[in-house]
């Protein structure tokens, strides 16, 4: 960590201050608020350095192993103290401000809006383009990845990490929470477990990893106003933000790569083949693996007829239950395990043979975005994502579940409500993120009242459409049937 203090701001995921070989033999993550110069801003009253406090509730029978990876009982492999934030304070120094708080002192509350991307002005669009590859382009200051196990690291005494961009630390972290346990020596893996996935953590979670990401994004452009925006893909017939202005259009020559055209043509994959790790029984290594893959609606169709329509995510919406049985994908009538695409939607049962909602997007794609761990290396990903919380969002207004409806114990490992969201630091428990997002700061243009939009409110009424409403839709109307 030769870069000074102030480089290392408040987020996520092994901050480099605390990838030393120091700090993993204390297993102590208390990094000093560059403020003060004391850990975690104690001197100004930010937050104290505590000892990390886990569950000790039983998890479900899917993983039945117990001090063989290092992603239970999260963090304490790594570290047993790490900063606890005061009031509006957040980060792994309480340098930062909680999602929805803003200013020096985190008392300025603002409400961001996330909008459908095909409302964004040209030049919000090529904003968004620009940022995202700035992201790609830029090696993170302030976190490295981890690129080898707690044993491997010989406890801490000889530690392995790499320097990854930006963007690339967010594609580290959805292949770290989903991959398989490694059982010691090539091919001998766990399938059957996922932190972040198949269990009711699945929307709290990447509800976070959302919040993360746009928060780096404000961090790296100085840009405080920047929000994801959504793809609404209700009813749609073609993947339509693959177009050079947006996501990238096919590649003529090669219909699984994109344009010579888009940007991303040039982006490099990382942590995209699983199949070779749990084969040689080891962690990605986060060096690049070829371009971004992608042919959309070239998939399977057993698994995935078409994707998902207004009807589809009515009746999601509708099922009252936030999770049911053993809260993994065999769940019944399950509003979690539906909207995950596990559950059928049109008859909420579980362990559908096809593949409905989030899951039939992620198939539909046909390239990166199709394997679970490595699906974040496409951008679309952030879009659909946005999309998918905003349908969380409707069901917990719809519903207004109380916080007891967030299972305490049993669920798949990684799930309860109190276990701590790997991995992420700072912390964050799973029940923190079963409440509105009106709570933690941001709002969707489409579920705003007609009264208190900007614009004129026949661009975000209810029911989807896609007919061009604008000016900025009309590229919307060039179809393809695949």
């Amino acid at each position: 960590a030769s870069l000074p203090v102030w480089f290392f701001s408040q987020g996520l995921q092994f901050p480099r201050l605390c990838a030393t070989r120091e700090a993993l033999l204390t297993k102590e993550c208390c990094p000093p608020w560059e403020g003060d110069g004391s850990p975690c801003g104690t001197s100004s009253g930010r937050g104290f350095c505590q000892d990390v406090e886990v569950p000790d509730q039983p998890d479900g029978p899917q993983y039945p192993f117990s001090g063989l990876d290092d992603r239970e009982k999260w963090p304490l492999v790594f570290y047993n103290r790490t900063c606890q934030c005061a009031g509006n304070f957040m980060g792994f120094n309480c340098g930062d401000c909680k999602f929805g708080f803003f200013g020096q002192n985190c008392n300025e509350r603002r409400e961001s809006v996330r909008r459908n991307i095909f409302h964004l002005s040209r030049a919000e669009r090529i904003r968004l383009v620009s940022y995202l590859n700035l992201a790609k382009q830029t090696v993170s200051r302030d976190y490295v990845v981890v690129t080898g196990t707690y044993r491997e690291m010989e406890n801490g005494s000889n530690p392995l990490f790499a320097d990854v961009s930006v963007y690339d630390v967010f594609v580290w972290m959805h292949y770290y929470v989903s991959r398989n346990a490694l059982l010691g020596g090539p091919g001998n893996v766990w399938t059957n477990v996922d932190f972040g996935h198949w269990a009711p953590a699945f929307l709290p979670w990447h509800r976070v990893y959302l919040l993360h990401w746009e928060h780096e994004i404000r961090k790296l452009t100085g840009d405080m106003s920047f929000t994801i925006p959504y793809w609404d893909w209700r009813d749609a017939q073609e993947c339509e933000v693959c177009t050079d202005e947006l996501m990238g259009a096919r590649n003529l020559q090669d219909p699984n790569l994109l344009s010579p055209g888009s940007v991303f043509s040039s982006w490099k994959a990382l942590c995209s083949r699983a199949e070779d790790y749990n084969n040689r029984g080891v962690l990605c290594d986060a060096k690049e693996e070829g371009p971004l893959r992608r042919n959309p609606g070239n998939h399977n169709r057993a698994l995935v007829q078409r994707l998902p329509t207004s009807a589809d995510v009515e009746f999601t919406l509708n099922l009252p239950n936030y999770d049911t049985g053993a809260m993994d994908r065999s769940a019944n009538m399950s509003f979690r395990n539906t909207l995950e695409g596990f559950g059928d939607p049109q008859t909420g049962l579980g362990n559908s043979s096809r593949l409905g909602m989030h899951a039939a997007l992620h198939v539909f794609m046909n390239g990166s975005m199709s394997s679970v761990q490595g699906s974040a290396n496409d951008p679309i990903f952030l879009l659909h994502h946005a999309f998918v919380d905003s349908i969380y969002e409707q069901w917990l207004r719809r519903h207004t579940p109380s916080p007891s409806q967030y299972p305490e114990s049993n669920a798949p490992i990684g799930h309860n409500s109190e276990y701590h969201m790997v991995p992420f630091l700072p912390l964050h428990r799973n029940r923190e993120y079963f409440i509105s997002s009106k709570d933690l700061g941001y709002e969707y243009s489409y579920l705003l009242d007609a009264s208190k939009l900007p614009y004129p409110p026949s661009t975000h009424t209810h029911t989807h459409t896609h007919t061009p409403k604008s000016k900025f839709l009309t590229f919307k109307n060039k179809k393809t049937n695949y």
